[in-house]
């Protein structure tokens, strides 16, 4: 029941009040539209830093992968050379396909591993970045929220006085 008289009394009200001049309403508007652009450029600005800062990370992982890609190669390498070396020399065969076959699998084993640390590092790093990049983010666009509210509030008052004048 009192929603309805509520409602009624809003009527009422909206009634009696003149019409915005089309002038007011375009400045307002464009006001709105300039803090809207200028609330939305830091974010921009900031997703734009993390993109890059993302992208050279990126790259980085890329060749630190290439590195150890190689590093691996070259210890399998010359792992499987001295294994080959002494073989050759006890002219055991059987026990060189052996020792050669556990070398491919512990050095897969630990290149999973290396690659699986190195995922959950990146990813962990990467997480906590982005966490603190949107963090220090979300605590500017409050505060401009905030400032914004203000604004409106104080145009609001100053919007009333100058109805209450006429």
């Amino acid at each position: 029941m009192k929603k309805s008289a509520m409602k009624n009394e809003d009527v009422k009200d909206s009634a009696a009040l003149p019409e915005m001049p089309e002038a007011v309403a375009s400045a307002l508007g464009q006001w709105v539209q300039q803090v809207a652009e200028q609330t939305a450029a830091p974010a921009r600005e900031a997703r734009d830093l993390a993109l890059a800062a993302s992208s050279e990370l990126e790259a980085e992982v890329e060749r630190l992968n290439t590195e150890l890609r190689d590093a691996r190669k070259v210890a399998a390498d010359a792992l499987v050379s001295k294994a080959k070396d002494q073989l050759a020399i006890d002219g055991k065969d059987r026990q060189l396909a052996e020792l050669r076959s556990q070398l491919e699998r512990n050095v897969a084993a630990q290149a999973t591993e290396s690659d699986a640390r190195l995922a959950a590092e990146m990813e962990l790093v990467g997480a906590a970045t982005a966490r603190d990049n949107f963090e220090s983010e979300l605590k500017t666009l409050r505060g401009q929220l905030d400032k914004s509210y203000a604004e409106r509030s104080t145009l609001r008052a100053e919007l009333e006085a100058l109805r209450t004048k006429k």
